[in-house]
């Protein structure tokens, strides 16, 4: 491979997909949740700058057409694990969670199998935008997870009703909110309508990728 921009962030995204768990196994969090949330952030934005670049400069690569989709599902799978067991495994984002690694899964098969003709399962336009729905849903529930644990430090052991009689009293700080809702609960319900929609758009494009390797998967007469 030639290591030139394009290739090095990719690369640096690979790398960024494990290094997303390990904040949460050398920081404390909140520390931990923010940290993830910078580096996951800061790994989608390259995935937007190395496809431009490699373009733009026409230093497109068999190398970078492999290993961009290999770290944007990395990415994806690792952060979707670490939130779904920081989230209590709460059934609505499970379930959506269950449809992105199922179909990240489930293509990654068909394009083994399909061996020199995986070219058929080009990435469409739908595709990205799939990708950029993962990631900004993902980012959000990142972000939940750091605010609900920050709210759980805050409450103490104490019910709502109990730490807001200790907030009425002064004995307590108020926990900063968004609307009638805690800004913890605002983001992770926000976080879970994206990943919702980024789940349709992701079962949308498996079944579109599906129907064109099915010709290739019927047995011959």
């Amino acid at each position: 491979m030639t290591w030139n921009l394009p290739n090095t962030l990719t690369v640096l995204r690979l790398l960024a997909a494990p290094g997303v768990a390990l904040m949460f196994l050398y920081f404390h969090r909140p520390w931990a949740d923010w940290l993830a949330l910078a580096l996951f952030i800061g790994a989608a934005v390259t995935d937007w700058f190395d496809g431009y670049l490699a373009r733009l400069w026409k230093q497109e690569s068999n190398f970078g057409r492999m290993m961009d989709p290999i770290a944007d599902k990395a990415m994806v799978v690792i952060a979707l694990v670490i939130i779904t067991g920081y989230s209590g495994m709460n059934p609505w984002l499970i379930l959506p969670t269950t449809v992105i690694l199922f179909r990240e899964v489930f293509v990654s098969g068909l394009r083994e199998f399909l061996g020199a003709r995986a070219g058929l399962l080009r990435v469409t336009k739908l595709a990205k935008w799939k990708t950029t729905a993962q990631m900004v849903a993902i980012s959000v529930l990142f972000l939940g997870t750091g605010l609900e644990y920050l709210e759980g430090i805050a409450l103490q052991g104490m019910t709502a009703g109990e730490y807001s009689e200790a907030v009425t009293l002064g004995l307590e700080p108020a926990i900063r909110t968004c609307g009638s809702l805690g800004c913890a609960t605002t983001a992770t319900l926000i976080g879970l309508v994206l990943i919702w929609i980024a789940a349709i758009l992701t079962a949308i494009t498996g079944m579109d990728y599906f129907i064109k390797a099915l010709p290739f998967l019927r047995d011959e007469k």
